[in-house]
C-alpha cells in the first residue's frame, strides 16, 4: 500500500468483529447463522451514508480455522466496498487464514511467526496484533512483539494511530471469559503509555460493547456481528450467549476534534421519525 496520506480533515473507521463463520451452511451451537449475520453487516456498511473509509475486523473470523471456512469468508469480505484489514481471533488459523488472503499485502508472509502489521496510508495509521496463543483461548503479546510495537510507534509519534487485536487486555467482570485473561497486560500498559498519540485499542472476544481507560488511552471492545455474550456480571456466571441486536463500532477521526467512537447495531428498526415538524416540537 502507498505511504501517501490522503489529503482529508475526517476519516471512518468501521469495527466489526467476530464473525465466527462456518462453512457448509452450518449453524454455530445450532442456533446462530453466522454466514447470514456476516451478509446483513456487510450490507449495512455498504448503504452507510456516509460509507465508512476502511473496515478492521479484530479477530475470530471463522470458528475453527479451517480453509473451508476461510473459503466461504473470503468472497463475503470481498463485497465490501472499502479496504478492509484483519487480524487474527483465538479461533482462528494463522497459515490458513493467511493462505486465504495472501494478496493482502500488509499481512506478513510466514504463520511462522505473529501476524503483526502497519498501514501508514490513512490519515489515522494503523496497527494489527496478534494477541492470539496457538492452542489457547486467552491471549498475550510476545516480548518480541511488544518490542516491535514500541519500536514502531518510536517511528511516528505525531500520527494519531490505533492498534487493533482481538484480546481485551483488561479484566471484564464476565467471570468465564475472564479465566483465561490477557497474560501480559502490564508489560503492553507500559509500552502504550510511552506513546501519547495511541487513540484507541480496537479489542474483540468480548462480543459485548465494551470501554476500558488503559494506559492513558482506551480499550474499545466491539459487539458480535451475529451473537453476543450474555452481560453477567456474577463470578460463577454459565458461558451463556444470546441473539441481542449484533452490533459494530464507528470510530470518526476529525483532524481537529479527535477521534469519537460510536457504537451502531445492524439490523431493521422502527425509524427515523422526526422530532420537530412545521410547527415546533411534536408532542
Amino acid at each position: 500500500m502507498s505511504d501517501v496520506i490522503p489529503s482529508t480533515s475526517t476519516f471512518l473507521i468501521a469495527q466489526v468483529s467476530d464473525l465466527h463463520l462456518k462453512a457448509g451452511g452450518k449453524l454455530s451451537y445450532g442456533v446462530v447463522d453466522t454466514l447470514a449475520a456476516l451478509r446483513r453487516a456487510v450490507d449495512h456498511l455498504n448503504a452507510s451514508q456516509p460509507r465508512p473509509d476502511i473496515v478492521v475486523i479484530s479477530g475470530d473470523l471463522v470458528d475453527f480455522g479451517h480453509p473451508d471456512e476461510y473459503a466461504v469468508l473470503r468472497p463475503e469480505l470481498q463485497r465490501l466496498a472499502m479496504p478492509y484489514y484483519l487480524v487474527p481471533g483465538n479461533h482462528d488459523d494463522r497459515a490458513h487464514l493467511l493462505a486465504a488472503f495472501a494478496d493482502h499485502g500488509y499481512l506478513p508472509p510466514s504463520p511462522e511467526a505473529p501476524l503483526d502489521w502497519v498501514v501508514d496510508s490513512h490519515p489515522v495509521r494503523l496497527i494489527g496484533l496478534d494477541t492470539t496463543i496457538p492452542g489457547s483461548h486467552g491471549g498475550q503479546l510476545q516480548d518480541s512483539q511488544l518490542r516491535w510495537l514500541d519500536a514502531q510507534l518510536a517511528l511516528r509519534p505525531q500520527v494519531p494511530t490505533v492498534l487493533i487485536l482481538h484480546h481485551p487486555p483488561f479484566i471484564s467482570g464476565i467471570g468465564h471469559m475472564d479465566r483465561e485473561p490477557f497474560r501480559n497486560a502490564a508489560a503492553l500498559q507500559r509500552v502504550i503509555a510511552g506513546h501519547s498519540q495511541v487513540e484507541r485499542l480496537l479489542c474483540g472476544h468480548l462480543h459485548r460493547p465494551i470501554l476500558r481507560r488503559f494506559a492513558g488511552s482506551l480499550s474499545c471492545v466491539c459487539p458480535g456481528v451475529s451473537h453476543q455474550i450474555v452481560l453477567d456480571l456474577q463470578p460463577s456466571a454459565p458461558a451463556h450467549f444470546n441473539l441481542e441486536p449484533p452490533g459494530y463500532l464507528l470510530h470518526h477521526w476529525h483532524a481537529e476534534h479527535g477521534l469519537v467512537t460510536h457504537s451502531g447495531v445492524f439490523g431493521e428498526y422502527p425509524g427515523p421519525y422526526p422530532f420537530y415538524d412545521a410547527n415546533g416540537l411534536i408532542d
